[in-house]
């Protein structure tokens, strides 16, 4: 019997991708582990795998094709001693179920998958519904019956995306009445506006990545309570032990370097800045796994310095610069960017002074860094040129309180004042 190949859910929070490209064409025969095709994700271009043996006897879906739903059948696989005449009897009648998954994807992607996809089935069988409270609020006033809308963020958790693609239907509940059918202040978006005006542009596709961006910033900013702690640190000691560190050659350090390693080092003195808001409870996370956020041609991703705490500075300037590379690349695995415990976003080498982040959900702090600037400072009474940096942290009122905020400041400014407390 035919195998199906369907469009694999390579990270948890994937609901359609990019057949970028076909290793095999029809009539190939394939063995399992052998890379079938590559797939552009929200974040990263990964391989496909085969998983099991046999002949290439349909693509269904081309190489380039965009916005390919997860679970979409891409093609179909013949067993020995079949051949390519029953294959549109096979697709024709729409067999759901395959014998064999043939697409091998991380062990912890596969086991998403799967709770994505029961999302309504659960919810229309009277089951608890996962969802956002501003997915809900959106659902009621849209009429939508929350029950009726498949979820695609973590877990099958509705998201706002999720309520805002779907449709009134048959299965929606009545509207209240007096609510309201569009959100308040809606009007033209840019594209409409710029056409009424006469606007002169170029209207470039949207791509799965700045995609992903905008529906997790636009939650972050709209369902988690942002408050700001900015504190400004003196690195004239800590530039002047980097020029000294970097001297023979073996590596070179940047001051994000020493700024990630300060950071985890201030999570193990003030382990209450190291936690995260899960609903119905807190965690506190062990290990200071710091997400560092560098610019790609395509967006913005988070690389993951795991358990930054025990690295040196040598160690984490190494891992760093393979990370930041593969993610220019979009060579990263899901499991490189997926996590964290605490975000860092630094601008200072674009020369921006300081700046406010937004939280990097389910994460409860991210620190905005910024330039090194030459400034008069008062030190023992005398007016002196220094260098200093700004750095904010924006923080989750739900989960850390103000104070532990400006402890873990303290904290993060003594270490990057005094580089050689890090050394120890």
């Amino acid at each position: 019997m035919p195998i199906s190949v369907l469009m694999p859910a390579l990270s948890p929070t994937m609901t359609e991708g990019k057949l970028a490209k076909w290793t095999k064409k029809e009539g190939d025969k394939v063995k399992p582990g052998e890379v079938i095709a590559e797939i552009e994700t929200d974040k990263a271009t990964m391989e496909v795998e085969a998983v099991d043996s046999g002949t290439i006897g349909k693509i269904l879906v081309p190489a380039g094709t965009e916005g390919v739903p997860v679970n979409k059948l891409i093609a179909v696989l013949l067993e020995a001693g079949e051949d390519a005449s029953g294959i549109d009897a096979f697709i024709n009648k729409g067999t759901a179920a395959p014998k064999a998954a043939t697409t091998a994807a991380p062990a912890a992607v596969a086991s998403a998958a799967p709770a994505v996809a029961s999302a309504p089935a659960a919810a229309s069988s009277g089951a608890r519904v996962f969802a956002t409270p501003l997915a809900r609020r959106i659902a009621k006033d849209k009429g939508l019956d929350i029950a009726s809308v498949k979820g695609t963020g973590p877990h099958g958790r509705i998201t706002r995306s999720d309520v805002e693609g779907a449709k009134a239907g048959a299965s929606a509940a009545p509207a209240a009445s007096g609510a309201r059918t569009a959100p308040v202040g809606s009007g033209p978006n840019a594209r409409q506006l710029a056409d009424m005006l006469g606007m002169a542009y170029e209207a470039q596709p949207v791509s799965g990545m700045r995609k992903t961006i905008a529906a997790r910033l636009s939650e972050s900013k709209q369902t988690i309570p942002h408050f700001y702690l900015t504190v400004d640190c003196r690195i004239d000691c800590l530039l002047a032990a980097r020029k000294q560190m970097n001297v023979d050659g073996a590596y070179k350090l940047s001051v994000n370097d020493f700024v990630i390693k300060a950071v985890a080092a201030s999570l193990m003195k003030v382990p209450a800045a190291n936690m995260a808001w899960s609903d119905t409870e807190v965690l506190q996370y062990k290990n200071a796994d710091i997400s560092v956020a560098v610019a790609t041609p395509t967006g913005l991703i988070t690389p993951i310095i795991k358990a930054a705490e025990g690295k040196g500075l040598a160690k984490i300037s190494s891992e760093m610069k393979d990370l930041a590379a593969r993610a220019r690349d979009g060579k990263l695995k899901p499991s490189e960017y997926q996590g964290g415990t605490f975000s860092v976003s630094n601008l200072g080498m674009f020369g921006v002074k300081d700046f406010a982040a937004i939280i990097n959900p389910p994460q409860a702090c991210i620190l905005a860094v910024g330039a090194g600037v030459e400034q008069p400072v008062v030190e023992n009474g005398q007016i002196k040129v220094g260098t200093v940096m700004s750095a904010t942290l924006s923080v989750d009122h739900r989960v850390v309180d103000g104070a532990v905020g400006a402890q873990f400041l303290a904290a993060f400014k003594e270490f990057i004042e005094n580089p050689v407390l890090m050394l120890a």
